[in-house]
C-alpha cells in the first residue's frame, strides 16, 4: 500500500530561522511515514489577502482538506488521529490549510472536510504551521502504536 500524502498549504513563509528548523525537523521525522508535500502562497500586504480561487487550486482534487480555524472542532490527540486515518483510507491524501494573520476566507472552510482548532488560544500562523506539523507527526506516531504519545 502506498504511504499516504500529506500536503500543508501556507499563505506566507516563515521567516525565524527557528521556526524554519522545527519545521524542517518535524518534515525529516514525517518523510518516513508519508510522503510531505508543502506549498507556500505568497501574502498579500494590507487590505489584500490571498485570493480563495488560489487557496482552493492549491487543494488537490480528492484529497481531504482540513481548515485551521479558530472555529472548527476541538479534537484530542487520539480523535484527530482515527478522523485522519478514515481520512486516509478514504481519500488517500490529506491536505492541511493554514491562512495569513486575516485567517482564511469562508468559501475555503467551508470546502473543508474538517474545520479544526487547536485551541481557544490565539497563536500567529508561523508558529501555528510548527504546532500542525507537531500533531500530525504525534497522529502517526498514535497509529503506529509508538510511546511517542503517552
Amino acid at each position: 500500500m502506498m504511504p499516504p500524502v500529506v500536503r500543508f498549504v501556507t499563505v506566507g513563509s516563515l521567516k525565524e530561522p527557528y521556526l524554519r528548523e522545527a519545521v524542517a525537523e518535524y518534515r525529516k521525522r514525517l518523510s518516513g511515514l508519508c510522503r510531505v508535500e508543502e506549498l507556500e502562497l505568497k501574502e498579500a500586504r494590507l487590505p489584500d489577502r490571498p485570493s480563495e480561487a488560489e487557496i482552493r487550486a492549491a487543494i488537490p482534487p480528492r484529497s481531504y482538506p482540513v481548515a485551521l480555524c479558530v472555529e472548527g472542532e476541538r479534537l484530542s490527540s487520539p480523535a484527530l488521529t482515527a478522523r485522519l486515518q478514515d481520512a486516509c483510507r478514504s481519500a488517500g491524501s490529506l491536505c492541511f490549510i493554514i491562512g495569513s494573520s486575516f485567517g482564511l476566507d469562508p468559501s475555503v472552510k467551508s470546502a473543508a472536510r474538517l474545520r479544526l482548532s487547536v485551541s481557544d488560544l490565539t497563536f500567529p500562523h508561523q508558529l501555528m504551521r510548527v504546532i500542525l506539523y507537531e500533531a500530525v507527526y504525534r497522529c502517526f506516531q498514535i497509529d503506529l502504536g509508538t510511546r511517542y504519545h503517552k
